[in-house]
């Protein structure tokens, strides 16, 4: 259609040119004609006759004379006879005689009267009608050419994307990622295929990682169920014929085994569902967070959590969720707690953008740095030590869903050292306000709540 139009507006412009074109011509030879028959009668000469022209003699009365024999008079229009009257001035003028349309120019003879000739428009109707009949079908041939082009091209362009749309009903349909697409080009097609590829593999990632999870989350819970279980199922068949202080062992267990399992079923939930994802990514001063966090662990816990603030590199603003922030610095003080013996300090210590926690508990492992962060991993110093091995691993996700990276080592002098380090952010947000005196009040807003 686009090309259509441009073809048609291109065909009528050039009609519409080449018809001014013909109108100048035959206005300029009708005016040489004039001038050309009146020079040959002031000097006594009868002008040639032409077959697609008329000259006659208007005198001053309106008696007319034609100049070649044969031919019709034609009438005189008043303004014609005003100019032979007067001797002043051209007249013209279009007339019709018998259905026939003249073009009539008039001027004055140096001894009185006028001459006019009359050019039919005939010859160039004639013209005007072969120019219009050429030029529609060299329009109409010049549209249907772009057309088959258009369709042969448009063809070959479309063909990646049949093929593509053709993959992906079937991928809809049998729910197969591993449906292959069609091979990619280098155009926009191929740029388009490209990023189905990469989304069909991250959503192979993601399949992959839920499969994954589920199945490790089920042998989790596999083992509190089953303690919780044989507790129950000895509590049934003894019916009061237990001791007390083996039914209280047994109902310890019980409480122990359900509070287990109540953390763990609350770190899958959160591991699973990423409820900070909602949060938006602003100032956030890490000193701050690592103050409250360090705060509501002693309230929890009862032990001593140091911050401290590094003077050669002082903590800056980094961006992050706020409280997406605060779940990983908890989580980072829950783990060196439950890894720390009894009545050891826990140490934050900030500086830039980084936040590391450190313990005075078995350390980590050469080789385990990263491992430490995989959902249910549990060193070989740590078996004894109940938890679900989630904490790290929401740490971890949180973190690098906001451009950080995290780290973990054994310190100098013994004991874990783990955190992460995020992008910083500006000093200064909206309104003046500080991030640190922004996140201040927050803070204490909850606290009040």
């Amino acid at each position: 259609m686009a090309a259509a139009l441009a073809i048609s507006l291109a065909a009528l412009m050039s009609y519409r040119g080449v018809s001014a074109l013909v109108a100048d011509e035959l206005e300029r030879g009708l005016d040489d004609r004039a001038s050309t028959v009146v020079s040959l009668l002031a000097a006594g000469l009868t002008p040639p006759a032409r077959p697609d022209m008329t000259e006659q003699i208007v005198s001053a009365d309106g008696t007319v004379r034609p100049l070649a024999p044969g031919r019709d008079v034609l009438p005189v229009p008043p303004g014609a006879l005003r100019v032979a009257r007067t001797g002043k001035g051209v007249s013209s003028v279009d007339i019709v005689v018998s259905g026939t349309e003249y073009d009539t120019l008039t001027r004055p003879l140096p001894g009185g009267g006028a001459v006019m000739v009359a050019q039919s428009y005939e010859n160039a109707a004639h013209v005007d009608d072969q120019f219009k009949r050429r030029i529609t079908w060299t329009t109409a041939g010049a549209i249907g050419l772009a057309a088959l082009l258009g369709w042969l091209v448009l063809g070959r362009i479309l063909r990646p994307v049949r093929r593509l749309a053709v993959a992906t009903r079937r991928i809809t349909t049998t729910q197969d990622l591993a449906t292959p697409l069609p091979p990619a080009g280098s155009d926009e097609i191929g740029q388009l295929t490209r990023s189905f590829a990469h989304m069909l593999a991250a959503l192979r990632r993601s399949r992959a990682q839920q499969q994954q999870l589920v199945q490790d989350a089920s042998h989790e819970l596999r083992t509190p169920l089953t303690s919780v279980r044989g507790s129950a199922e000895l509590l049934q068949r003894a019916r009061g014929r237990l001791a007390p202080e083996d039914e209280e062992k047994i109902l310890t267990t019980l409480v122990t085994e359900t509070a287990a399992l109540d953390e763990l079923v609350r770190e899958l939930v959160e591991l699973a569902t990423d409820r900070y994802t909602e949060e938006e990514p602003e100032a956030v001063d890490l000193a701050v967070v690592a103050e409250d966090g360090a705060r509501r662990c002693r309230l929890r816990t009862g032990r001593a959590v140091l911050v401290i603030e590094d003077d050669t590199n002082p903590p800056v603003p980094v961006r992050a969720r706020p409280r997406a922030l605060q779940r990983c610095v908890d989580n980072l003080l829950s783990n060196a707690v439950k890894f720390s013996p009894e009545g050891t300090p826990v140490t934050v210590r900030v500086g830039g953008g980084r936040l590391a926690v450190r313990d005075q508990g078995p350390g980590i492992a050469p080789g385990e740095e990263q491992a430490v962060f995989d959902r249910f991993y549990r060193g070989p110093r740590t078996q004894a030590t109940p938890g679900s091995g989630l904490g790290l691993a929401i740490v971890h996700d949180i973190v690098t869903a906001d451009a950080g990276t995290v780290f973990a080592g054994t310190a100098d002098g013994g004991g874990a050292e783990v955190g992460f380090v995020l992008p910083p952010h500006g000093d200064d947000g909206p309104n003046g306000l500080s991030a640190r005196g922004r996140f201040r009040r927050g803070a204490r807003a909850t606290a009040g709540l």
